[in-house]
């Protein structure tokens, strides 16, 4: 390299742009903090979906190119993750707005926690770079590690913060480890290289194997597969409602995108022995999110299991290692995303008595107390159990197509079977609401932010059956770009 310019950090704008402005309000905070935290908190708003327009300039990008001496690459793949991840972001602290203020936490710092975040889930989609790969997932997760324990006055979020902080560190060190093992193996930490490495070996490179096995273990603690899931239930209980829409919306799809890469590039050489891990994490995940999720009574958990199975279905469009699977799997992260927005968007409009609702029971009645609260959240849970037409019955099925396309029958049908089993918690929420006699009233909950979320998310689910092969077909240019 022979120096810096705007040309080399302009495919890292977005990441840029945040950083520069997130540091002014650093230090604007720490002046005049305690007086502002609203303004704190509409202004990181605005700046994530500033993040979003940024990343939409690129949509037109063409053939794929590398900057920072290869360790960042921009193509079409990372275009579409970005503004997923930007959106979430913003979508996200777009829910908090209502509810800090209804808890009394009010807080400049957190808008702060949420924006150093989401530069590092920036990072994680882009990164070429074993090295990067590991600095912006660190970047990500401390401050996560920070916004689960942020309610320092509630056991239960000092519980899931302590509990997210040592297993992530754990998860941490064993993807680090991975990491020296490859490096030791194939001498370099370029994806490139990597994948040139392993190309070139006689044999099974049974060190570089290893090195995958523990690199691929870190990232499903990430995505919160089996086993790697046990911090999950926990953590997205106790943590205030809308730290644990953040885990829901963006860390996945960012660490999803760090696995798609690696399978398509470094470890593509790979894909016999990656694939049955992945198959076995994905089985596993939807048997442990199905049948678990049968029995809980909160609300938040049942959410955590929730998104344990369909961190499953998602790995599954990965097994066959083409551009179809991973075009599903876009497209089911997408999906995703708009049906748990619009679900925690509900979640935190539920309060009585002052205090919000997180059990199941408590929802007993709602159609004929909140009727417009009941029956969005009855689509977005119709959807997430993927009945037709909601746009999650098009996010499984696309993912199950592109298995059976490829001879996955069978993990296609146990797919299928799990599917319906969850089916079960979800139409349980639906008719707890819609049949049950009221247990009192609710508190109003006008919130535009909420409301606007909502109404996105369930026009999203309803309207995404006119078009499908639209998104499926903007997928797949995605996807291809990982498969030159």
């Amino acid at each position: 390299m022979s120096g810096w310019n705007w040309i080399m950090l302009s495919p890292v704008k977005e990441e840029v742009f945040l950083a520069i402005v997130g540091m002014l309000l650093m230090m604007y905070g720490a002046m005049r903090g305690k007086d502002k935290s609203t303004f704190f908190l509409i202004t990181a708003v605005a700046l994530s979906f500033g993040a979003v327009f940024l990343s939409s300039l690129a949509r037109g990008v063409g053939d794929a190119f590398d900057t920072l001496n290869g360790m960042i690459v921009v193509d079409q793949f990372s275009v579409w993750m970005k503004t997923l991840v930007a959106g979430g972001l913003a979508v996200s602290m777009m829910l908090s707005v209502t509810w800090l203020k209804d808890n009394k936490m009010m807080k400049f710092e957190i808008p702060l926690l949420y924006l150093f975040s989401g530069i590092g889930m920036l990072l994680m989609v882009s990164v070429n770079n074993l090295l990067a790969l590991y600095v912006s997932l660190e970047l990500s997760s401390l401050s996560l590690y920070v916004l689960a324990a942020i309610r320092r006055d509630h056991l239960d979020s000092t519980e899931a913060g302590l509990k997210y902080f040592i297993l992530g560190a754990l998860s941490s060190g064993i993807l680090l480890f991975g990491i020296s093992l490859v490096y030791g193996f194939t001498g370099s930490l370029s994806y490139a290289q990597i994948a040139v490495a392993l190309s070139n070996f006689d044999g099974l490179p049974a060190g570089a194997i290893v090195g995958m096995v523990f690199i691929l273990a870190g990232m499903t603690f990430k995505v919160s597969g089996v086993p790697f899931h046990m911090w999950t239930p926990d953590v997205y209980q106790g943590a205030p409602t809308p730290v644990t829409a953040l885990f829901a919306l963006v860390p996945k799809v960012a660490a999803f995108a760090l696995i798609i890469r690696l399978v398509t590039g470094p470890f593509a050489p790979l894909h016999e022995q990656w694939s049955q891990i992945i198959e076995f994490v994905a089985v596993a995940s939807m048997a442990v999110g199905a049948f678990a999720g049968l029995v809980q009574l909160n609300f938040k958990r049942l959410l955590a299991y929730s998104s344990i199975a369909n961190v499953g279905y998602a790995l599954l469009g990965l097994v066959a290692g083409d551009p179809e699977g991973v075009a599903s799997v876009i497209l089911y992260l997408t999906i995703y995303m708009g049906m748990t927005a619009g679900t925690f968007a509900i979640l935190m409009g539920l309060r009585r008595h002052g205090y919000n609702l997180e059990n199941i029971p408590d929802f007993s009645g709602l159609s004929k107390k909140a009727p417009f609260m009941a029956y969005s959240l009855a689509a977005l849970l119709f959807s997430m159990s993927g009945l037709p037409p909601m746009a999650g019955f098009f996010a499984k099925y696309f993912v199950f197509q592109s298995l059976i396309g490829t001879g996955h029958i069978g993990v296609a049908v146990f797919g299928v079977l799990t599917s319906v089993i969850a089916s079960y918690y979800y139409l349980r929420v639906i008719k707890i609401m819609m049949f049950n006699e009221p247990r009192g009233e609710f508190d109003p909950a006008a919130s535009r932010s909420r409301t606007v979320v909502t109404v996105g998310s369930v026009a999203f689910i309803l309207l995404f059956t006119i078009m499908p092969n639209y998104f499926l077909d903007h997928a797949l240019l995605a996807a291809g770009a990982l498969f030159p």
